[in-house]
C-alpha cells in the first residue's frame, strides 16, 4: 500500500455513504494529498471509479484484501 495522508474507514456502510464520507474528507484536504478509504460494500469498487471520473480526483489504487476494499484517491 502506497503512502497516504488521511484515512477513512467506511466499513459496514452501504452506498452511497462511503462516497459521501470520502467527498467530505477530500473537501478538507489540500490538492495532491492522498486519502485511503476502507469499505466493505462490494458496490464501492464501481462507485469509487465513477466518483474519481466525475470529480477529477485520481484513483491511485483499488484492491480487495480480506473481504475489505481499499482505495487510494489523490485530490486534484
Amino acid at each position: 500500500m502506497a503512502d497516504f495522508d488521511d484515512e477513512l474507514d467506511a466499513s459496514g456502510l452501504n452506498c452511497p455513504l462511503p462516497i459521501l464520507r470520502a467527498k467530505k474528507a477530500l473537501g478538507g484536504m489540500d490538492a495532491g494529498k492522498v486519502l485511503h478509504i476502507i469499505a466493505t460494500d462490494p458496490g464501492s469498487v464501481k462507485d469509487f471509479e465513477a466518483f474519481a471520473t466525475q470529480t477529477g480526483n485520481e484513483l491511485l489504487e483499488s484492491k480487495e484484501e480480506g473481504g475489505k476494499f481499499h482505495f487510494l484517491i489523490k485530490k486534484s
